[in-house]
């Protein structure tokens, strides 16, 4: 890998900055000389309308191209000088006109950027030695659902050692024999071959697709959501007056309740009746509170989804559903669900 490929791999240009910075466009690509090491060297930077950049190192002295530069394992101490300087150099122009990209090939951001747009995960790179492999999971439940890494073409059995970048998925296992007959899909790399398959990121299958794909492999890490009824006691907490300031507000967490369920806020006499429809927000935040009627260590945040008249649904009418005592947060019978929705 060359010297501008491993300073700018994973970052994607902004011309507009370029510009700013004292490149000159011609035609469609951007050019900046600088000198360089006290003036004995001089940087010609080409960066082409697809971000590609080029680069020469010139030697005053001789007009010459310094092609010691580019030997690999043969550079003595001077060189070692010049390509240190030469770093900086690219490393300021990237600090300054580049953003960061999570992976190298466009397809590659494309994608990821998309699936952080739609469910807000970002990639996880998990292992020290495996560094371009980015882990895609459910938030709220840690389950994988994508796998982004780099490796080269042979992995995929083909006859070609350059990079590639793939995406593992999981998919029906019907599916994925079907998909194996088409171009762009391949066996699982490093993953279960039954219920995963590997596709490729290199502009051989339309986004549309790949994305279409992503969302049926993240559906197997959806977990269905849970609807609770939790008690509130009024002689402890003002609910009625906190959900008038506030349409979000903490709570205190128990049993199995996670991110996305819904909580019916059962408000205790002298009301005896659910009042809220909300959803869990954010759960496990740690909280540390005690006195004589309570202790906290956990609470959650509930956000407000609806409200109901105090007359809806009484602690006389959730007998029918037999529900005869709310001491504690319980699951709400489908039946219920039905008419609080």
């Amino acid at each position: 890998m060359t010297i501008e490929n491993e300073i700018f791999k994973r970052y994607s240009v902004n011309f507009e900055k370029l510009v700013k910075y004292g490149f000159q466009k011609i035609k469609d690509e951007y050019s900046y000389e600088k000198l360089f090491h006290n003036d004995e060297f001089r940087a010609e930077i080409i960066i082409t309308k697809s971000g590609v950049v080029h680069s020469k190192v010139i030697e005053i002295e001789s007009n010459d191209e310094f092609l010691p530069l580019r030997v690999e394992n043969q550079q003595g101490a001077f060189v070692g000088e010049i390509k240190e300087d030469y770093i900086k150099l690219l490393t300021k122009i990237r600090n300054n006109c580049f953003s960061k990209n999570y992976f190298v090939f466009p397809q590659s951001n494309r994608i990821a950027n998309s699936i952080i747009s739609k469910y807000g995960d970002n990639p996880d790179f998990m292992w020290e030695q495996f560094t371009d492999y980015g882990v895609f999971k459910n938030a709220h439940n840690n389950k994988w659902y994508a796998l982004i890494m780099n490796i080269d073409y042979s992995k995929l059995g083909k006859d070609n050692k350059s990079p590639v970048e793939v995406i593992n998925l999981k998919l029906d296992k019907d599916k994925i024999q079907k998909f194996l007959k088409q171009n762009g899909f391949y066996p699982a790399w490093h993953m279960n071959k039954k219920s995963w398959i590997t596709l490729a990121l290199d502009e051989t299958l339309s986004d549309e697709t790949i994305l279409k794909l992503v969302e049926e492999s993240y559906s197997y890490t959806v977990e269905p959501k849970k609807e609770w009824i939790v008690p509130a006691n009024p002689e402890y907490y003002d609910i009625v007056n906190a959900f008038n300031e506030n349409d979000e507000i903490i709570w205190k967490q128990s049993g199995k309740i996670k991110k996305g369920d819904i909580a019916y806020m059962y408000v205790a006499n002298p009301i005896s009746a659910i009042l809220f429809k909300c959803e869990i927000t954010e759960v496990n935040i740690p909280y540390d509170y005690e006195d004589k009627n309570l202790k906290i260590n956990k609470v959650m945040k509930i956000k407000l989804l609806k409200k109901y008249s105090s007359d809806f649904m009484t602690f006389e009418k959730l007998n029918k559903f037999g529900i005869t005592a709310i001491r504690g947060q319980r699951t709400c019978p489908d039946e219920l669900v039905k008419i609080l929705k």
